[in-house]
């Protein structure tokens, strides 16, 4: 089952802040790697089509206004070891504000608990993980 929630939208007039696909390529960049690395490792694998480093660089510092297509996203998800759902969940939010679930083999009680939780403030998200943990450790200790 797909459940589908709108990305969270901002009305303040401060910079908007780094779109999913972006802050996944930040991360990468964060973790030590290099735009020429990315740049190099950016190849689908179907077709064997590359993108350039300079296309990483564009999609963190000033992204297109359409999202990448299908081999571009291919070969991003090589240059970032993730799956090429991985990117294309990102790509959906940064430029469809479109963010999808996936609950394959839960029921319905695991859906509605995950629906309150993702309505809910990243703190109240915080505080209910705590509890859960807490509850997880005291089954261990006991």
């Amino acid at each position: 089952m797909t459940a589908a929630t709108a990305a969270p939208t901002s009305g303040t007039a401060e910079a908007a802040p780094a779109g999913a696909l972006s802050r996944l390529i930040q991360e990468a960049l964060d973790s030590g790697k290099t735009l020429r690395q990315l740049g190099k490792a950016a190849v689908d694998k179907t077709t064997g089509e590359k993108i350039s480093w300079q296309y990483f660089q564009k999609l963190v510092k000033n992204p297109p206004a359409s999202a990448p297509n299908p081999v571009q996203m291919r070969a991003i998800a090589a240059a970032l070891g993730k799956t090429e759902e991985r990117i294309k969940e990102a790509a959906a939010e940064q430029w469809l504000e479109y963010r999808a679930t996936e609950l394959a083999g839960y029921g319905g009680t695991v859906r509605i608990i995950l629906g309150h939780l993702g309505a809910m403030s990243e703190q109240e998200q915080k505080r209910w993980l705590a509890m859960i943990e807490a509850d997880e450790r005291a089954r261990r200790e006991h």
